[in-house]
């Protein structure tokens, strides 16, 4: 993960917590369960930002005898759960607080302090997703934000991004229930902005496991980049011809590629030698996420087929 990107869990971490604790404090004297729901929502996305940090630590394990390819995807794993935490401690909870005051509702006490912890959250939290939502039009460039959230392998930025989303949303919704429920005199009205909230939990943390889920299996390397270590293989004078590279993510700056070339018939192992050696000194010096590469030359093969 980039400094940046860093950056953005760290500033989301400091926010939550300090709205939590003050949400928790609101929801305690006026017994609003939409005010709990946010406490407990702040709560969660505070663990979440230390299971990103961790998962940043874990990724940067160097490569040992049973991971001989790195701890990459820890950061990947981390995430998911970062996904099922938000689905079952955020979304789950809030939608099984509002279906208990909805069945059992109880009037709400003043809510002059839920107002000023749901402003003052409203303001951390409207801090914390610009710093995220800054470093994630860094990455952005030129292309469609849902283009970039596909097309990214580093999860971090847009989990911070989607929590902060979510988290603006549903302050906003805890106002509106709160203000419905001391207006029209109906407690209904908090414990359904309770539940509403544990949806737009639950939708958020659905579509960030599905894009880990891509991460975990083994995304390919952008297509883009495929085309150009094709293009840059099929050019080298020793080359015959090119068959599609394959690559892997093990990290969001750790790609693996395999790349099977046919070489000239007249070459000498030698000189395919050191095509190979000139082939992944090019490809390195493009790309350079491209840390490992395995070349299958088939005119090797051939020739010690024909000798054996």
């Amino acid at each position: 993960m980039a400094s940046g990107s860093r950056k953005a869990v760290y500033a989301a971490i400091g926010g939550n917590l300090a709205i939590a604790t003050t949400k928790f404090i609101a929801a305690a004297l006026t017994g609003s369960s939409a005010m709990l729901s946010e406490a407990i929502h702040s709560l969660v996305d505070t663990g979440n930002g230390g299971l990103l940090l961790l998962g940043l630590h874990q990724s940067r394990k160097p490569p040992d005898e049973t991971h001989p390819f790195g701890h990459g995807k820890e950061l990947y794993f981390w995430a998911l759960i970062v996904a099922l935490m938000i689905f079952a401690g955020g979304g789950g909870v809030s939608a099984y607080e509002g279906i208990l005051h909805v069945i059992h509702p109880h009037p709400l006490a003043d809510p002059t302090w839920n107002y000023i912890v749901l402003g003052c959250g409203m303001v951390f939290e409207g801090i914390s997703f610009t710093i995220a939502f800054r470093e994630f039009l860094a990455v952005k460039g030129g292309k469609g934000i849902l283009e970039t959230i596909r097309a990214s392998k580093d999860p971090t930025i847009y989990a911070v991004v989607f929590e902060d989303t979510a988290a603006l949303l549903g302050l906003g919704v805890a106002i509106i229930g709160i203000f419905l429920t001391r207006r029209l005199g109906n407690p209904y009205f908090d414990g359904i902005a309770s539940i509403i909230i544990g949806l737009i939990l639950g939708v958020v943390a659905v579509f960030l496991a599905y894009q880990c889920r891509g991460l975990l299996v083994g995304e390919r390397a952008d297509p883009r980049m495929l085309q150009g270590i094709h293009a840059l293989a099929g050019a080298d004078p020793a080359v015959e011809r090119v068959r599609c590279p394959l690559t892997m993510h093990f990290g969001p700056h750790e790609i693996l590629l395999a790349l099977e070339i046919q070489f000239r018939r007249d070459l000498s192992s030698a000189d395919v030698t050191a095509a190979v050696d000139r082939l992944e000194k090019a490809i390195r010096g493009k790309y350079p996420d491209v840390r490992r590469i395995f070349i299958e030359a088939e005119a090797i093969s051939s020739e010690r087929h024909a000798a054996a």
